[in-house]
């Protein structure tokens, strides 16, 4: 079969794979993006396209100039010793530097998401006001025949229409706040008119995903989709390329970076490091995302970190795949239980944290008493009344199929649906006792549900005394089962300020890269708010090419 030299090989075409391809062609290297799946974009384009870096230009003009050194002490904190602390500091130093080279050699066009708190507001240099950025609307006309294969958003969204993350947290809320209506009539406007225009927009992921690939293209990048790389080939000690699962090679002069994803969707990888039910069935993460890259680093001598851990997402089971609960568990008059009938933490909380606590306080292996498995959602009839829950708009019934699937019960009485449910009657109705006290106080004692900045957020800001807080009074009651779903794993391949792989021992592997979700997370075990998966996938993607482009120790001689 044949053989393609090139200076780069880019395995993997979401977000640090683009980024690193836009950033490698842009230094004069050739370069080459392969795609093991039919579509391009990866998990990118099926998430809600945050990008949280702070320090960036879109920031600066609306948050003080002390930020990034805040959000420096902010992520040494939450972070820890889990990550390098070199990788800490340099996304922070490299962060603005990189988003503006992307923005300037691609279609990408980010506005600040106002209030979008990070995750944990509270902690050491944490901002209720929020470093997120996220693409506005994108017309994908821009695309030409590329758009045919950019990868679907995971599912659909409301009404069909074309929205942005600061759209949601209005959606949510129905008629409740005057800025739901005013915000549903915006996006509706939104979406009228580009259609109108005969525009093609795209909102969250594919917006971020298709600005990308604008830059790809314009670069010259070829994008050979369904291409898997199956193996790297090795010349003493030095990666000098890829081959394929179709016979094809790829000899890489400057070297390979894996930008191919986690292992979601590889049985065996998720078998032996997280616990049931978490498994490919439950993630969000493109369905190609089977670990590729990862043993192949490994193969080549790398060393892997977090692999018991993941992107989690609270998600319902639903007949057609999980819905990840983002807004719905922080409304108010709902409440997470457990077997037991009790309450085991702020239901409010992000949604990585809030997983740890559904598996016991363990990131993905937690076994045993401590377990919260299973766990529902219960809610009453005015939560639904006034709510939008799974994408189901408020007072419209829910679809027979979530009932028949047991995804979702429901009960004239708190006793009749514990029953249903499977937990003890008596348990459930002091835990919904006791909640109902605290909501009328404005006070959670328990777990101190509504006092963050980002419990607040989603909540219902006409819900007094506690935005968060409400009782459940009004028949019937429902029950949404909860599971552990994910968008993607957060183990992978231990990584350098330069993206460079490691081995065991911290020594580089020449000519080798990873980024994204193949390299294990910036974050470590926790997730520092919206967009930071995205946001150090684009920043070492950019320090991965530059360092290929600039080191002669990447150079095969």
């Amino acid at each position: 079969m044949s053989n393609v030299d090139v200076d780069l090989v880019v395995v993997g075409s979401g977000a640090g794979g683009m980024a690193t391809a836009v950033t490698a062609a842009a230094q004069g290297l050739s370069t080459v993006i392969l795609e093991k799946s039919r579509f391009w974009g990866g998990s990118t384009a099926r998430s809600g396209g945050g990008v949280w870096i702070p320090g960036n230009d879109v920031l600066r003009a609306h948050l003080p100039p002390t930020d990034a050194e805040a959000a420096r002490a902010y992520l040494h904190a939450i972070v820890g010793d889990d990550v390098d602390r070199r990788r800490i500091d340099t996304f922070i130093d490299r962060g603005g530097e990189a988003l503006r080279h992307l923005t300037e050699n691609s279609a990408l066009d980010l506005e600040w998401v106002r209030g979008y708190s990070d995750y944990l507001p509270e902690e050491s240099g944490g901002s209720s006001d929020g470093r997120s950025c996220e693409p506005r609307p994108f017309d994908a006309r821009r695309l030409g025949d590329d758009l045919a294969t950019l990868q679907p958003f995971y599912t659909r969204t409301p009404l069909n229409a074309v929205v942005q993350q600061s759209d949601y947290r209005w959606l949510s809320l129905g008629t409740r706040h005057w800025r739901g209506p005013v915000r549903a009539i915006r996006v509706g406007a939104r979406t009228a008119v580009g259609r109108a225009r005969g525009a093609r927009l795209l909102g969250l992921g594919g917006a971020l995903a298709g600005s990308l690939m604008v830059g790809v293209r314009q670069a010259g990048v070829p994008v050979h989709l369904e291409t898997a790389a199956e193996e790297l080939t090795m010349v003493a000690g030095r990666v000098t390329g890829v081959r394929c699962a179709d016979g094809r090679s790829f000899s890489a002069r400057r070297g390979v970076v894996l930008a191919s994803g986690g292992f979601d969707h590889d049985a065996t990888m998720r078998a032996r490091h997280h616990r049931p039910p978490a498994g490919p069935e439950l993630s969000l993460g493109a369905d190609t995302n089977t670990g590729d890259g990862i043993r192949a680093g490994i193969a080549a001598g790398a060393a892997t970190a977090l692999m018991d851990d993941a992107w989690w997402a609270p998600s319902i089971p639903l007949p057609k795949g999980p819905w990840f609960a983002l807004a719905e568990r922080s409304l108010p008059r709902s409440i997470m239980i457990n077997a037991s009938g009790r309450r085991f933490m702020n239901e409010s909380l992000p949604y990585v944290e809030a997983t740890h606590r559904i598996f016991g306080g363990h990131h993905g292996r937690g076994e045993g008493p401590a377990d919260n498995l299973p766990c529902w959602l219960v809610f009453d009839q005015t939560y639904r009344n006034r709510y939008m829950f799974a994408g189901k708009p408020a007072r419209t019934a829910l679809p027979a199929a979530w009932f028949d699937s047991g995804a979702v019960s429901s009960a004239g009485s708190i006793v009749e649906l514990a029953t249903s449910i499977g937990v003890p009657p008596d348990a459930l109705t002091r835990t919904v006792e006791t909640f109902n006290h605290f909501a009328c106080v404005g006070h959670d004692p328990d777990f101190r549900r509504g006092e963050s900045a980002y419990d607040r957020y989603y909540a219902d800001p006409t819900n007094r005394p506690n935005p968060s807080l409400g009782e459940l009074t009004t028949p019937p009651f429902y029950a949404a089962r909860m599971v552990p779903a994910d968008l993607g794993t957060k183990g992978g391949i231990v990584t350098d300020e330069h993206a460079r792989a490691l081995t065991a021992d911290e020594r580089p592997i020449p000519g080798l890269y990873a980024v994204g979700n193949a390299s294990a997370a910036l974050m470590g075990h926790t997730y520092a708010g919206p967009g930071a998966t995205i946001g150090p996938a684009l920043v070492f993607g950019y320090l991965a090419a530059l360092h290929a482009a600039r080191s002669s120790e990447s150079v095969v001689s």
